[in-house]
């Protein structure tokens, strides 16, 4: 239980910058399709990025 937070932490921080990088990837390629696909991977990256926000409160608050 202790390395619950720690390990989905790393995997959250891990999928933010895996889609960190996937919309850069589509934003540095031209095309209408590509600039939507960029768009909703920054759109996910948002959210990933707040639940790696959730999870470290939650650790912090838990270790209290």
């Amino acid at each position: 239980m202790t390395h619950l937070f720690p390990t989905l932490m790393v995997m959250a921080l891990l999928a933010v910058v895996a889609s960190l990088f996937s919309g850069l990837f589509f934003m540095a390629r031209s095309g209408q399709g590509d600039a939507r696909r960029s768009n909703k991977a920054m759109r996910m990256r948002v959210v990933l990025q707040g639940a790696a926000l959730l999870l470290f409160l939650i650790a912090i608050l838990t270790r209290a």
